[in-house]
């Protein structure tokens, strides 16, 4: 009988950078064959150049990786990887900014075959303190962190190195039994992100806090300006949490775009990305009609 698949599962909330880490252990796997499976709003996260190929629900990785969406049944998923011809080393799971991670490793240890094998938690070093006592938030950003045997800093080059020391502090209170490591842009050693070792933590609340956010797709029929937009989308009124989706400029160039809180990101996109914009924010702050009146001004 093969020996159990060790499986990592990567939690954060919105917009932490947990595809960016799952970009990055890819390009960086050195012949280690990782099977991601994600589960968030919007199509399969990963870096264009890294595609050798893609069907309906799988996409090949160069260097022998996959990846592919467990939609809402991360089981079925999980068993389809366990009948692949080639087997994978290591199964990395991308959970939604919203879902609490152990409850998915409870999911991932009454699967024969299968083994948790560590929870990475990924936190936005700039937001991460203010989120975590955010009224609405809060208490899924602290049981996520609670559940981590590993808690990444990222965008620590956005703070201070004193913010980082004292945020290092702060973290260790919430989860004492957790190592902390300091990252930017995503890029940690892996490592030291997988292998944690197989410690299965029980869920005091099964599920996620799905229920707490909704989200909108603006279309995006004809070019805009993708600077106004971002402002637009940033300000005060609108509540976004996190949004990303593809544009056409006005000089006709297809562009991606990445919002999380104020900040925004405009870069060039993959040849043939769908056009359009997933917004997502909480509910009872998410104005819909707000935002595509807000969007409509763009173009």
């Amino acid at each position: 009988m093969p020996e159990a698949l060790p499986v990592t599962i990567i939690g954060g909330y919105l917009g932490a950078g947990k595809t960016t880490l799952v970009n990055h252990l890819l390009r960086t796997a050195n012949g280690r064959k990782l099977a991601v499976l994600v589960n968030e709003f919007g199509a399969l996260p990963i870096d264009e150049d890294l595609i050798e190929a893609q069907g309906d629900d799988l996409i090949s990785i160069a260097g022998g990786c996959i990846c592919c969406s467990f939609g809402s049944d991360l089981s079925a998923a999980l068993m389809n990887l366990a009948e692949l011809k080639v087997r994978p080393d290591q199964v990395v799971i991308e959970c939604s900014g919203v879902a609490i991670p152990s409850a998915i490793a409870a999911s991932v240890s009454l699967l024969d075959g299968f083994v948790p094998d560590g929870t990475v938690v990924m936190v936005d070093a700039e937001t991460i303190q203010e989120a975590a006592v955010d009224e609405y938030i809060g208490d899924t950003i602290t049981r996520q962190l609670v559940d981590a045997d590993l808690t990444l800093i990222n965008k620590a080059d956005l703070v201070s190195a004193a913010h980082v020391t004292q945020l290092e502090t702060w973290l260790r209170t919430l989860a004492p039994s957790a190592r902390s490591l300091v990252a930017e842009h995503g890029k940690a050693p892996l490592d030291m992100v997988l292998g944690l070792g197989a410690n299965p933590r029980e869920s005091q609340q099964m599920g996620h806090a799905d229920g707490l956010f909704e989200s909108i797709a603006l279309p995006c029929p004809s070019s805009l300006n993708g600077e106004i937009l971002a402002r637009k989308l940033t300000s005060d009124p609108v509540h976004i949490a996190r949004a990303k989706g593809f544009f056409v400029d006005e000089l006709g160039a297809l562009k991606a775009l990445h919002i999380v809180g104020r900040r925004f990101d405009i870069s060039d996109a993959p040849e043939n990305a769908p056009l359009g914009i997933v917004c997502i924010g909480l509910k009872g702050q998410f104005d819909g009609d707000l935002i595509r009146k807000t969007a409509s001004e763009a173009l």
